[in-house]
């Protein structure tokens, strides 16, 4: 049986994007070889150096090639010399939508060898994964402003959420449940957080077939509780939830705060999926242009964000021993910050340390 190679395309993109997404080939590199795994590469200039150049984000012709691969492995977008929102909406968005990656998968993890910000709180508290809509809420649509930069300015800034989307995101949420219990030996439990009690229209519909479709699973217990409360219980009782589900701008926010309490955005990784399609993965943190080429930034979240992609593919065993090696790599006390610029080591050097545990 001939093994199959896969089909990477990758945008390091802004910033510490590219410093970061270097350290996490070196490790893929290492624990698919170990493994006996084959797969080729492909870079994309895309991000704020090219728009000064070209005036161009993401060209059509690249994200017609784009869906010819079998993952898209990316570091961050954001350059200082571009008004916000261009490359956000540009590249991320873009392709977000144009590949209907409608899952945002965020794990919620505690290593240990990383000091969590919660008193108490351990690895066995720490370790959930949100599971956030990607394609529709505010981010789908743009708003509009009457009169602006006058006394009488109106901004209206709608959200769009649609049967279709919420179904099968929720059903994401309770097929993961499964597999979470199998794979992690995890309870098997998915918590839905909205804001139903004020946006009664667009969560009402989110409440309605989150009941319809936790019928067809009477075996997973649930809950639904609203943003704020989901937020405090973040932070008091991390231990309580499995898996989480919400809608996009809540999962945009509550997803910073997991980073937060899993030791920061520095070992956060994220997937942007589309299941059994061309999906994209890529670090939580931004481009950090105040210390791009600096060699501070922390390279674990784009480590751990090559595990979710291999992961992804069907390759555990690679995802495995990426994890592992990030672990053993904490445990020896020589990353002594997540922060960039307090981590003892370099980045290179952090991503030489994991990949010495492959």
């Amino acid at each position: 049986m001939t093994q199959k190679s896969y089909k990477i395309a990758v945008i390091p993109g802004d910033g510490i994007g590219i410093e970061v997404v270097a350290e996490g080939l070196k490790v893929l590199e290492a624990a698919c070889k170990a493994e006996g795994v084959s797969y080729e590469t492909v870079q994309f200039d895309i991000g704020g150096e090219r728009y000064l150049r070209t005036g161009e984000t993401l060209p059509e012709s690249i994200l017609e090639e784009l869906k010819g691969f079998d993952a898209i492995y990316f570091g961050a977008i954001g350059h200082p010399d571009v008004p916000p929102g261009v490359l956000e909406r540009g590249v991320l968005l873009k392709i977000r939508f144009a590949l209907d990656l409608f899952v945002n998968l965020r794990p919620v993890k505690l290593y240990r060898g990383v000091e969590c910000p919660l008193k108490d709180k351990t690895p066995d508290d720490i370790d959930f994964i949100v599971v956030r809509e990607n394609t529709e809420d505010v981010y789908a649509l743009d708003g509009t402003a009457f009169q602006p930069n006058t006394d009488n300015e109106v901004a209206i800034q709608p959200a769009i959420y649609t049967r279709k989307g919420t179904e099968r995101i929720i059903r994401f949420a309770f097929e993961l449940a499964h597999k979470r219990a199998v794979d992690k030996n995890k309870s098997l439990k998915v918590t839905l957080v909205d804001k139903a009690n004020v946006m009664t229209v667009g969560h009402g519909l989110w409440r309605r077939v989150f009941e319809e479709v936790a019928k067809e699973f009477p075996e997973v217990e649930t809950e639904a509780l609203y943003v704020d409360a989901a937020a405090m219980e973040f932070l008091l009782h991390p231990e309580r939830f499995q898996v989480v589900v919400t809608t996009n701008l809540f999962g945009d926010i509550l997803t910073d705060l997991g980073a937060a309490i899993q030791g920061g955005i520095g070992i956060a990784p994220s997937g942007n999926i589309n299941p059994g399609k061309v999906s994209m993965f890529e670090p939580v943190h931004g481009s950090a242009p105040t210390i791009a080429g600096k060699g501070l930034a922390c390279p674990l979240a784009a480590i751990l964000t090559a595990a979710m992609m291999m992961e992804h593919l069907g390759e555990t065993k690679v995802a495995q021993r990426i994890e592992s090696a990030v672990e053993k790599a904490l445990q020896t006390g020589k990353i002594r910050s997540l922060e960039a610029g307090k981590m003892g080591l370099s980045t290179k050097e952090v991503g030489n340390l994991v990949a010495s545990f492959v």
